[in-house]
């Protein structure tokens, strides 16, 4: 045995020895702990292939001349050999690959416990018992926490006041303008996800959509223009969205916040994100009271 290979057998002992000593420190269960006995197994493994690898290569390089083929390419005068990917390393790096697929899908996730796991779960407790307290809330109770909610979640980009940063957002103390009526005439909508389906773009055009423009952002008060006829028989005579059927042009009903909170919308400062994942059925519906208090 040489005194490279002495050299590496110690180094290697030392790291071992170094490894185990810092855990005993840390009083961790290796035994009883899957996770803790995984890192510990990774941890003596690298100490061990540290020195192998570092023994192989100091000695090749000790020995080894260059051969093969040279590449065409010359940079500065320097040469690249052709030669093919080490084997040693190739294995090991496919051997680490297929390990790490083992440790991130079935060796720690699953079988083993998780911060973020308890975090949901907690978070998932906490919220039925929110909706169990606060189900049979009164008007009051739901305004106070959906102005809570609306500061929070909604205000960054409609405004404390709800009227959407000066056309920047969707302004809640109207229903619809104009020129937002003209947009989605034009060039269609199917961001929500109603059961009817996608707006076909172009259903009317000219004079035609200026006066359903003009109606619907009016509040649909008076003569209702022969065009509406177009988009009556998706939204209703009346324009509140046959049952949820589509969406409302009268009001933000409950059915227009769930399917926008649920999906998400186009905007134009950017895609709204959906929160279907971060607000409760008791807050959709204390989130759409207050905004039909800011349209009120």
């Amino acid at each position: 045995m040489n005194a490279l290979m002495i050299k590496a057998l110690a180094f290697a002992a030392i790291l071992m020895i170094a490894t185990i000593w810092v855990v005993m420190s840390l009083d961790i269960d290796i035994v009883g702990d899957s996770v803790n006995a995984i890192t510990m197994g990774g941890a003596l493994a690298i100490a061990v292939i540290t020195a192998a690898v570092s023994v192989k290569y100091i000695n090749q390089m000790k020995t080894d001349t260059a051969s093969g083929e040279l590449a065409e390419e010359s940079w500065d005068g320097i040469g690249e050999y052709k030669n093919e990917l080490p084997s040693g390393w190739a294995y090991s790096f496919l051997a680490v690959f297929l390990w790490s697929m083992w440790y991130g899908f079935a060796g720690y996730p699953i079988n083993t416990y998780s911060q973020i796991g308890e975090y949901n779960e907690e978070v998932l407790a906490y919220n039925t018992k929110f909706e169990v307290v606060h189900k049979d809330a009164d008007n009051a109770t739901l305004l106070e926490m959906g102005e809570s909610i609306y500061l929070v979640q909604c205000s960054q980009c409609h405004g404390n006041a709800g009227d959407g940063l000066d056309g920047k957002a969707q302004d809640f103390t109207s229903r619809m303008s104009k020129e937002q009526v003209l947009e989605a005439i034009n060039n269609g909508a199917n961001t929500l996800g109603y059961p009817m389906g996608a707006m076909p773009a172009g259903m009317a055009k000219g004079a035609d959509a200026e006066a359903i423009a003009v109606y619907v952002a009016g509040g649909m008060k008076g003569g209702q223009p022969a065009a509406f006829g177009a988009c009556s028989s998706c939204h209703g005579l009346d324009g509140k969205g046959n049952g949820g059927m589509s969406p409302s042009l009268v009001e933000y009903d409950a059915t227009l916040m769930k399917y926008t909170i649920q999906n998400g919308k186009k905007g134009s400062m950017g895609k709204m994100p959906a929160f279907k994942t971060l607000i409760t059925p008791v807050q959709e519906k204390a989130l759409t009271v207050y905004i039909q208090s800011l349209s009120n």
